[in-house]
């Protein structure tokens, strides 16, 4: 089970967004979100990856064979979304939200997942196995929203491999909407929270 905290929305509401940090980080680095996003009717699952990493947490092993750890940690959030439909709230009102490995690992879920949720927003991360993802594929991969960005200057994760990375998964009809930034591994203040606010709103129309 993943350790994690709910914040809940200044008004009420059963939209949800699941936070997934990045490697040797932890959900305490994205406690700031919710009040930077500014969308009073959304709920927030913050989530601990299951490894411990020099002081942080991590998603898979990322010197290593990343492969077990992916598919344990994708099995770990599969049943993290399962259990919040028992609390009350649908897969279709669950944006996922994921940086760095917990970009991966929103895409690996989400495009194997057999519900459409409201959407997803991968940062500065990658795809692992693209080839293999899309193979795997679920019926509703390719209705899934799907927003990524990267930084031109990321020295972490260089941005030419994710270009290819996502235009595969384009050429298979998965709806990526692509946003390049110049920017490193980070995230780049508001200009980018605009767009990601946007297309969260985007995926509750009956909201906005």
């Amino acid at each position: 089970m993943l350790n994690t905290e709910f914040v809940p929305a200044p008004q009420p509401s059963k939209s949800l967004t699941i936070v997934l940090h990045g490697l040797g980080d932890s959900m305490e680095g994205y406690r700031w979100m919710p009040s930077a996003l500014r969308i009073p009717w959304m709920n927030y699952l913050l989530v601990n990856a299951p490894d411990e990493y020099y002081g942080g947490f991590s998603w898979y092993e990322y010197d290593g064979e990343p492969a077990p750890g992916i598919r344990r940690s994708r099995e770990l959030l599969a049943d993290l979304l399962n259990e919040q439909k028992t609390r009350g709230f649908a897969v279709g009102e669950m944006t996922l939200f994921g940086f760095s490995q917990g970009c991966l690992m929103t895409l690996e879920l989400a495009l194997r997942f057999p519900e459409r949720l409201a959407g997803l927003v991968g940062i500065s991360g990658y795809v692992f196995e693209p080839e293999v993802l899309l193979r795997e594929r679920s019926e509703v991969a390719l209705t899934q929203r799907v927003l990524m960005t990267h930084g031109t200057e990321d020295p972490l994760i260089p941005i030419g491999r994710v270009r290819e990375q996502v235009a595969l998964l384009q050429g298979a009809g998965v709806q990526v909407e692509w946003n390049e930034f110049a920017k490193a591994h980070t995230i780049d203040g508001e200009r980018e929270l605009k767009l990601i606010r946007s297309f969260i709103e985007q995926g509750y129309p009956e909201r906005t």
